[in-house]
């Protein structure tokens, strides 16, 4: 009887670092759709790999899906960005999967798929990706490659991780982070202005929309609910990104400790959930909707209708109404 050969876990990060002084051809990849913490976490690593001299690409798979796979197989170093799980990048799983070259894990979300990763570091207790893209550097003994273009990338991640530093994981280290970042000349003014004070007049509508009609109150489980149809989202013509805060709006509510948005996009509905203390959403996510994430905010997906899932939510969130009391 043969016995399986199982591929190697994860090695731990450090062991990687002498490789960054070897020029190389790297990739930076995020999970699909990416959010500020991704694209933070991957541009600001992009700036910082052709600082230390490597042909670095940051690959948008899905505009893209030719030529990212010819750079994919290029490749001699691959780092996979703010996912634990290959699949969150849904069509470029396969090619990362067959890709035969190095790759690296920068992540802060539960269960991270060890076996898919070379090196890497999964730290939950971390604000953001951005984060750790800061620790990465300074860790590996190149802190003074920072520069201002790398400080706005990751100060981006950061404070749209952390709800501009209201939510928990704004810990001493990341205002440490962000002093250091001023340091090197950061005008975080501008950063907020460009990614909160940059939208079309349609998204504020739709929010005073989805708000006033797309809103339910569940006092009873101190639970907010959200759901937006796709004919809301051809009305007001709104795009992936600005839906992008939205089921914080929820929270916002006195009492309120959980707060669930649901989209009908195409294809799939996909979930927000946000909570507040113990509550933990990561869980709910993994548990009922095909998800997961952090305890205090995390995502889910699910191929029935839009009324099957809220619907289906209204039966679940019954199960845990001495939790959220």
């Amino acid at each position: 009887m043969e016995t399986a050969i199982l591929p190697p876990l994860m090695q731990s990060v450090e062991l990687f670092y002498p490789q960054l002084n070897t020029p190389s051809k790297v990739v930076v990849t995020m999970h699909q759709k990416p959010d500020g913490d991704a694209m933070g976490a991957a541009l600001g690593l992009y700036h910082f790999l052709i600082a230390m001299g490597h042909e670095a690409t940051v690959i948008d798979f899905e505009q893209q899906k030719e030529r990212a796979l010819g750079i994919i197989n290029q490749a001699e170093m691959i780092f996979c960005l703010d996912f634990n799980i290959l699949h969150r990048t849904k069509n470029m799983e396969q090619p990362l999967l067959a890709a035969q070259c190095t790759k690296i894990l920068i992540d802060h979300h539960e269960q991270p798929q060890e076996d898919a990763f070379t090196y890497g570091i999964s730290n939950t207790a971390k604000s953001s990706t951005c984060e750790m893209v800061y620790d990465f550097i300074v860790a590996s003994g190149h802190a003074d490659k920072l520069n201002t273009n790398i400080a706005e990338c990751l100060y981006t991640g950061v404070m749209t991780d952390t709800g501009s530093f209201r939510f928990p994981a704004t810990t001493a280290s990341v205002h440490r982070m962000i002093a250091d970042l001023k340091d090197i000349g950061l005008k975080h003014t501008r950063v907020h202005d460009n990614i909160y004070d940059n939208f079309l007049e349609n998204r504020l509508r739709f929010i005073g929309y989805a708000l006033v009609n797309r809103m339910e109150v569940l006092y009873e489980y101190n639970t907010a609910l959200m759901y937006i149809t796709r004919a809301d989202l051809q009305r007001y013509n709104i795009k992936t990104g600005d839906t992008e805060g939205l089921v914080n709006y929820l929270l916002t509510i006195q009492g309120i400790k959980f707060g669930a948005l649901v989209i009908d996009r195409e294809g799939e509905r996909k979930w927000s959930f946000r909570s507040k203390g113990s509550f933990d959403v990561n869980t709910f996510a993994r548990k009922h909707f095909n998800g997961g994430g952090h305890v205090n905010a995390a995502g889910g997906s699910s191929y029935d209708s839009l009324d099957e899932n809220v619907k289906r939510f209204k039966e679940i969130i019954k199960e845990y109404q001495n939790q959220l009391q």
